[in-house]
């Protein structure tokens, strides 16, 4: 091993995701899959940056809590600094992030800029995703199911938009690909497991 410094950027990736959806819309999964897909990919959980938090971390709730919502644009404000680091090392960065308001789809935006954001929402419904939630290891006890009807009402004209209530998750990955034009950006040699 070389103690000389090495460049960490070159030839930046050819986008980013921003995989959102209602809990249990299957964000989590899909994002690793799709990144999976690429010679060489990031996923970014931004659950994950929140968990980082030792101490006077809150998560959001149904009431109002506005330390919960600054702790939201924290987390997504650390989950673009991460996926901008790995989009100038060459890495195509894929967040998932339970985004429901404009203001947060527009705080994404204007923070990761590096490399073009595309914006994909999962949306296969209220009850499909409780049904899924309910099925997972991390069973959340509150039902998120109105985040489903805000989420269609403020961001309905915004990104592309995937029912994958039917689909698998090899089905969902190629239709994010299709819709964000990264197909041809996704490993020519992948071939999925069968």
């Amino acid at each position: 091993m070389s103690l000389d410094p090495t460049p960490i950027d070159r030839a930046p990736a050819a986008g980013a995701v921003l995989l959102s959806g209602i809990p249990g819309s299957g964000k989590s999964t899909v994002a690793a899959a799709l990144a999976a897909r690429f010679e060489a990919a990031a996923h970014v959980e931004v659950d994950a940056l929140q968990e980082m938090v030792v101490s006077g971390g809150q998560y959001p709730s149904p009431t109002p809590n506005p330390e919960a919502d600054r702790q939201i644009f924290l987390r997504a404000r650390n989950a673009c600094l991460l996926a901008d680091s790995f989009a100038r090392a060459g890495f195509l960065p894929v967040l998932d992030d339970v985004v429901v308001r404009r203001t947060h789809l527009d705080f994404y935006r204007a923070a990761l800029t590096s490399v073009p954001l595309h914006v994909v929402f999962l949306a296969p419904g209220p009850t499909v995703a409780w049904q899924r939630n309910l099925s997972r290891p991390k069973v959340l006890d509150v039902d998120w199911s109105p985040l489903d009807e805000a989420m269609r009402t403020e961001l309905g004209g915004q990104g592309v938009w995937v029912d994958n209530a039917t689909l698998t998750v090899e089905e969902t990955v190629d239709a994010v690909l299709a819709a964000t034009g990264l197909a041809s950006a996704a490993e020519a040699s992948y071939s999925p497991s069968v």
